[in-house]
């Protein structure tokens, strides 16, 4: 029975705090030095309580790959904003993009870094989450130019934002807020979409950081 006072804490609550505290272990000890022991310390509960949630620490880390792909790939949906400019549209992306990357380095250190390296089952995950990513942007690029044949630079845009924000993370980037990130990217991207859309679809001097 619990404490007199005590609130009883639901279980899906429960689960996110051992994710955190996992993420945040995994990014910083790596996931083949975290243990167990560690994750159930920094999330407050036993360890027993840790394997009665999630199996296993590969279970436990595919869980956390999954909960920070899903919340990096919403938050770049929801900074697009829907019937906008391309130009706009792209500025959105990449502010949302970079400013949850900036917000959440674990997370971003768990799907860029720890995930690939470990190899598999846990690269595929981050290779679906990239395909969904690249499969958005490309819907974005085409709907603006009315080709389908942006494959090519729908990759290009992802990796460079993958790229940037993995410098951005490490210790010699400058501290470059998730705006400073966005509007680098936009300076360098911009020229080149824009020769993809059609004229009246393009300002003639686009703004590195349109207004928000």
């Amino acid at each position: 029975m619990a404490a007199a006072g005590s609130r009883r804490v639901p279980r899906a609550e429960r689960e996110q705090q051992m994710l955190d505290a996992a993420v945040a272990t995994f990014a910083r000890r790596g996931y083949r030095a975290a243990s167990m022991d560690e994750i159930a310390e920094a999330a407050g509960v036993s360890k027993p309580l840790v394997y009665l949630y999630l199996s296993s620490k590969d279970a436990l880390f595919t869980a956390c790959i999954r909960r920070e792909a899903a919340a990096l790939t919403q938050a770049v949906r929801d900074a697009v904003e829907e019937g906008a400019t391309p130009e706009r549209q792209l500025w959105g992306g990449l502010l949302g993009f970079f400013e949850h990357t900036s917000a959440h380095p674990d997370g971003w250190t768990i799907l860029y870094s720890q995930a690939r390296t470990v190899g598999e089952p846990f690269a595929a995950e981050v290779a679906g989450l990239r395909s969904e990513i690249v499969d958005y942007v490309a819907g974005l690029i085409a709907a603006a130019c009315g080709s389908q044949d942006v494959a090519g630079y729908a990759h290009a845009l992802v990796g460079a934002a993958e790229s940037l924000a993995g410098w951005a993370a490490s210790s010699a980037s400058p501290g470059l807020s998730g705006k400073d990130l966005a509007a680098t990217l936009m300076n360098f991207a911009w020229s080149g979409l824009a020769a993809l859309l059609p004229p009246e679809a393009v300002n003639p001097a686009p703004p590195a950081a349109p207004a928000s």
